[in-house]
């Protein structure tokens, strides 16, 4: 038997481990008949066992260096199969369905990889494209036939049939993502979040997907949906705002398609008004950055590309814009929908504009964790004159946001408030995870640009 901390065990065999990985999923089957307390009592049991039994009897399942470390991804499994729990107590079809994706999905993918080897990922070359297909093919399955098992009466089947195939895409997509953040936890929170987000879409229109085509829902589906007639001006804008970016090197090639596209969602969804405090946000940003240029080349912490933004970039902050965007056109919680809007463009600019005057004019930095003074551009590092700059971009373009109709005036305090927390948020994470690679600049932004809807809609609801 191997002991936990014993430099004498047994051989490491990641091919068993993967079996096991796939194999816990079969539990997701007793979401069907037990409570949510049981359930979450048996994740707690698991979590302990992974904890203090399993390193004694299971110690092939260990790869090197796991027990050098207090969270490894043994503990992971079990911890987000509990987080999945709590975040949606009344849903276990969409836990099960995750829970699916991260056991199938997942699992199936490193074997996959190991096995069939093939081209791998231009911006990852530890991922292979093999193992990201046999990663949404498996995880579509298990995740589908999960979410149908424990599906309750009111949802309709045509949620598992859709929900999870895109849930299991995205949650491909960001095992892609080369991050030190275990797997178990960036794949079961990425798929749980896509399943989420369609469920508010399912649950608005219950009478389309559920109980068949209703006349007046569907041409109403219909209509917000597709919105045909501002497709052909978001295109035009959209394809002219992604040429002149790339010509004024704002944006590199890639970055000035993804961002067309967002674009596009935006417009389409929330009208001129919406598209156009994104470009607003996008111009506020691109001047932050090209502001004390020099200073910047000069210290080595410009910005990569010659300031020119990826797609990375474009996902990273307006990502959680597209989504409220999208829901919004869909008149799902359109007046939330639409101050998330807001609330996730105005963190994300407010942020680059502290960040990058903080790097330009500066003077007194120092760390969000210990307040000793660092160089600029340092991880998590603050300064007085970024700070202000900050709260004034904030300031500034949440009255944008006001004066175009998107929300209205009484909203801009707590818009402030939230993308204020939003950035120190993305500090204290910068500080703490992004120096070890545990977490990267665009996860850090996209975290930045959640956590400013969070507390912006957390301030909203407090004041009504």
């Amino acid at each position: 038997m191997n002991v936990a901390g014993s430099s004498a065990g047994p051989q490491h065999s990641e091919v068993a481990r993967q079996l096991v990985h796939v194999s816990m999923g079969g539990f997701a089957l007793l979401l069907r008949w037990i409570t949510w307390p049981q359930s979450l009592a048996l994740a707690g049991g698991a979590l302990l066992f992974n904890l203090l039994v399993l390193p004694r009897v299971a110690g092939r399942l260990y790869r090197p260096g796991d027990r050098d470390v207090r969270l490894h991804g043994i503990l992971y499994y079990p911890l987000s199969v509990l987080i999945l729990l709590l975040l949606f107590p009344t849903r276990l079809d969409i836990v099960a369905a995750a829970w699916g994706i991260l056991a199938a999905g997942d699992g199936i993918a490193t074997l996959a990889g190991r096995a069939i080897g093939s081209a791998r990922w231009p911006w990852n070359p530890d991922k292979t494209v093999a193992g990201t297909i046999a990663f949404v093919v498996a995880g579509a399955a298990a995740g589908t036939a999960l979410a149908l098992w424990c599906r309750p009466a009111a949802v309709p089947q045509t949620f598992a049939l859709v929900a999870v195939p895109l849930a299991a895409l995205t949650a491909a997509f960001v095992e892609t993502m080369p991050i030190k953040l275990d797997d178990n936890l960036s794949v079961a929170l990425s798929a749980g979040g896509a399943l989420w987000i369609v469920a508010l879409i399912v649950t608005r229109y219950s009478g389309v997907f559920g109980d068949g085509i209703q006349g007046d829902s569907y041409q109403t589906y219909v209509v917000v949906s597709f919105a045909t007639a501002t497709m052909n001006a978001a295109l035009a804008v959209n394809l002219a705002v992604a040429v002149a970016g790339y010509a004024a090197r704002t944006v590199s090639i890639a970055g000035a398609v993804c961002g067309a596209i967002i674009g596009i969602a935006i417009y389409v969804s929330l009208g001129w008004q919406g598209w156009l405090l994104l470009l607003v946000t996008f111009i506020a940003a691109s001047l932050a950055s090209r502001a004390g240029l020099a200073r910047k080349q000069r210290l080595g912490i410009a910005e990569a590309r010659g300031g020119r933004r990826g797609p990375g970039n474009a996902i990273a902050n307006t990502g959680v814009a597209a989504i409220a965007a999208v829901l919004g056109g869909l008149d799902v919680h359109p007046d939330l929908a639409r101050l998330a809007f807001a609330a996730a463009l105005v963190t994300a600019g407010s942020d680059t504009i502290a960040s990058e005057i903080g790097k330009a004019i500066g003077r007194h930095t120092v760390s969000v964790t210990t307040l000793r003074p660092v160089p600029p551009g340092t991880s998590g590092a603050m300064s007085i004159e970024g700070t202000f700059a900050g709260i004034a971009g904030a300031l500034g373009l949440g009255a944008v946001a006001a004066a175009l109709g998107i929300v209205p005036w009484v909203a801009l305090a707590p818009i402030v408030v939230g993308a204020t927390a939003g950035s120190l948020l993305e500090s204290w994470l910068g500080a703490t995870l992004e120096g070890p690679g545990i977490l990267n600049n665009d996860v850090l932004n996209f975290i930045n640009s959640a956590a400013g809807v969070a507390v912006t809609l957390g301030v909203w609801r407090w004041t009504r």
